[in-house]
């Protein structure tokens, strides 16, 4: 059913690499702590226990070797952990945020042979490569108030970071960007990001970095934690797609940073969801919010990287085992306005929770392409990739159409995404698996009077109403996904 429309899949190929914002667009990503994703002998029975804080061997040759498991759910971008040299304390360096010389690669991921060959590779499949940059601070091993700075590289000398203070208040705008993220112990000291010379080193590092390794875009760690003006030279440098950290619940706080640079995770979205799908109390309205409130303040909400579960928050089968929930949350930040992201191990049910519980390894699953949630995850990715497509035509883009909610009641929300006559429409609901089977009435669905739709997930079809009314019927708590049956001609989707 879904290698039929892979023909179409290469119309999207793009040959030209370090991408803009329009040529992320389109993608979707599969994100990657790269210590605990392959390693580079291949072995599946590699001691690391879920919860082990040091090196795993997870390397960069490892991820050349699982491109096929990667591409074979559909993705066509990766996003990588931070490439830089570590601190010593293998508990902090594994994962890749504590930065010693940013000049120097990690060599426990591999050398500069093993990273160009990881995006030549991609780059021969047409996918991107994403890498994660931390401009905020570097790292120390040892107490703050006796920081020997001349360890760091380029930034040897006390007079390049503030003064040694550390958040407290987390809606004191002035403490975080000012102040140190980690302790006393093993802080994390940060960077005068407003000096001119701070910035002309990050400016020139980030330049070289993306040319020598053929980067497409960069993930920029904790964004909020430095000043808005910052990232417009720090942008232009890098010169391809910047998607910022900006970790609020807060929706006009995070969306204030696309005013600075093209893209931000969506946090927001990813705080609504995660309450809203793990608890069958909760009510609709805060997905409603989130709707409106993202599609009002965000300046492209196409380039919000929409996500559910990462590698600094508990995974969503931590909360709940619930298949029914888990799918439902899927589709939504698949389908909704942006750029959908999937953590490692998400297709493999993995139910790790707090940090350092959610940073499994991988390779413990056996790589399982049979899973309920890897052909789950193709699916999903094959849905989205036909209906950018059929839409390319149109005066109105899928990718830039915004979604809207047409139905909600308490528990069920359904949005519209897409052009008049080549939208789709997504059902998702909180109630479970022990829900039973019952009857929505979507009076406004979006669809043209007697139009014969199906639905994309169980290839049911079904006719809109005379009134342009649809009554779905929702069976043990799945989510639905209605598209026009005709434009599914020459796609071998649904046996059309």
């Amino acid at each position: 059913m879904i290698h039929g429309i892979f023909y179409y899949l290469i119309l999207l190929s793009n040959v030209t690499y370090a991408a803009t914002s329009t040529q992320w667009r389109s993608r979707s990503i599969y994100q990657i702590l790269t210590d605990r994703f392959a390693r580079t002998d291949g072995s599946t029975t590699a001691p690391c226990e879920p919860g082990y804080e040091g090196f795993c061997g997870g390397t960069w040759a490892g991820i050349t070797q699982k491109l096929d498991y990667i591409q074979g759910m559909g993705f066509d971008a990766i996003w990588i952990s931070p490439v830089v040299e570590q601190v010593s304390n293998p508990t902090r360096a594994y994962h890749g945020y504590c930065a010693k010389n940013i000049y120097s690669l990690n060599d426990k991921f591999g050398n500069k042979d093993d990273l160009k060959t990881l995006a030549k590779a991609l780059h021969d499949r047409d996918m991107y490569l994403m890498v994660d940059v931390v401009p905020n601070h570097m790292a120390f091993d040892g107490n703050a108030t006796t920081t020997d700075y001349s360890t760091f590289y380029p930034f040897n000398d006390r007079s390049f970071f503030h003064q040694v203070c550390f958040i407290y208040d987390w809606t004191n705008v002035t403490q975080i960007q000012r102040c140190w993220l980690g302790g006393e112990t093993n802080p994390l000291p940060d960077l005068d990001t407003t000096l001119p010379k701070v910035r002309t080193e990050w400016n020139t590092w980030i330049k070289s970095l993306v040319t020598n390794y053929s980067i497409d875009g960069i993930r920029v760690d904790t964004a909020q934690n430095i000043e808005e003006s910052f990232f417009p030279t720090f942008g232009k440098a890098a010169g391809v797609f910047a998607l910022g950290e900006v970790a609020s619940y807060y929706t006009q706080y995070a969306c204030n940073y696309q005013r600075y640079m093209d893209g931000i995770l969506g946090y927001p979205a990813y705080y609504t969801s995660v309450w809203f799908f793990n608890d069958t109390r909760a009510q609709s309205y805060n997905m409603l919010y989130d709707f409106k409130n993202t599609s009002a303040l965000c300046r492209d909400t196409s380039l919000v990287g929409e996500f559910m579960e990462n590698h600094d928050k508990p995974r969503f089968a931590s909360y709940t085992d619930d298949m029914s929930l888990v799918k439902n949350n899927i589709v939504y930040i698949m389908l909704k306005d942006g750029i959908p992201i999937i953590y490692q191990g998400q297709e493999q049910h993995l139910k790790g929770g707090e940090d350092p519980l959610n940073r499994e390894a991988i390779w413990l699953s056996g790589y399982n392409t049979d899973a309920e949630l890897y052909k789950f995850i193709k699916k999903l990715n094959a849905i989205r990739k036909m209906v950018i497509i059929k839409a390319s035509t149109m005066v109105t883009s899928f990718l830039t159409s915004k979604a809207t909610v047409v139905y909600y009641d308490a528990h069920n929300v359904a949005f519209a995404k897409g052009p008049a006559g080549a939208m789709i429409l997504t059902v998702v609901n909180n109630n479970g698996a022990k829900a039973g089977n019952y009857t929505l009435k979507i009076e406004k669905s979006g669809f043209a009077p007697l139009t014969e739709v199906v639905e994309l997930l169980t290839c049911t079809r079904t006719t809109v109403g005379q009134s342009g009314t649809l009554t779905p019927t929702v069976t043990e708590g799945r989510p639905m996904v209605f598209y026009p049956y005709n434009l599914l001609e020459g796609t071998s989707w649904c046996e059309h």
